[in-house]
């Protein structure tokens, strides 16, 4: 990777991130979210920046307590909104744009804290690649006039994991997190019990060992998403009982894993729109 080529970029953010001066960071302890967060608080001034997490049942409580914990490594003051998406039937009946009703949702708050505690301006982690996907978050965003530094500069994902690395962050290698409820395919009623039923298996799946994975909820079916490389192991007589076991724990009646592999955005599938391919930055 060109150094030179990442340091502009990131020369260009900081840029950005002073011309704001005081910010709110949409925050999610994500690789983008964090890395953002970060550089806003070198910028700025850790009194100038604030990280605001929207809590709900479509975030894992594990995700939440490492979001508590790299705000302040970071030293950042992080505070916790309880976003209404739940409420919205719109969201909960999981349309195509589901995601754009819980930004929304999460960018109201935020809205709120910008103009009543004297902050200039809320930015997220959105990063170059995600205008080449499938984010119907991104137009939620535009409507909230929301900033995204990190695309506004040019980085893609691939720039933002190797500047956390010089960075010394924590996130550079994290696995990408969406929120439980990108694991429902479309049409099929986003629920608290489906969410806490997907973060269980996920948990359980982390615990043997797999990094990275998705359970897809086809209401009584777990459909799991591996990396290809892990499903030899994932299927030997004795880790496949355990992961049948720990599936019908978390409350599923069939298990079955996806001999395709794992594809971030695969329920994308059904819209016509082809699956991000897996890749080392990703």
């Amino acid at each position: 990777m060109d150094q030179v080529s990442l340091d502009s970029k990131l020369v260009r953010m900081q840029e950005i991130l002073r011309s704001l001066e005081r910010v709110v960071v949409a925050f999610s302890g994500g690789v983008d979210s964090t890395f953002v967060l970060k550089v806003a608080a070198d910028v700025l001034g850790a009194d100038n920046v604030l990280a605001v997490i929207g809590q709900s049942a479509s975030l894992s409580p594990v995700e939440l307590n490492e979001a508590r914990a790299l705000a302040e490594q970071i030293g950042v003051k992080l505070i916790e909104i309880t976003t209404g998406e739940f409420e919205n039937p719109n969201y909960l009946s999981n349309p195509s744009n589901r995601c754009y009703f819980c930004k929304s949702a999460q960018y109201d708050g935020i809205e709120e804290i910008v103009s009543g505690r004297g902050f200039t301006a809320a930015v997220n982690g959105i990063n170059a690649d995600d205008y080449e996907d499938w984010r119907p978050g991104i137009q939620a965003a535009r409507e909230h006039n929301v900033r995204s530094p990190c695309a506004e500069a040019g980085m893609a994902k691939a720039d933002i994991r190797a500047l956390s690395r010089q960075l010394g962050l924590p996130t550079f290698d994290k696995p990408a997190m969406p929120c439980l409820a990108s694991r429902v395919p479309y049409g099929q009623a986003i629920t608290a019990d489906k969410l806490q039923q997907i973060d269980a298996g996920e948990q359980q799946l982390r615990a043997l060992g797999f990094r990275e994975c998705r359970v897809r909820h086809h209401e009584n079916l777990a459909r799991i998403e591996l990396p290809v490389d892990d499903i030899a192991r994932a299927t030997e007589p004795a880790m496949r009982a355990q992961i049948d076991e720990a599936l019908r724990a978390a409350g599923f009646q069939y298990v079955a894993i996806d001999l395709r592999g794992f594809r971030s955005g695969s329920l994308n599938e059904v819209l016509g729109l082809s699956p991000q391919p897996q890749r080392a930055d990703s």
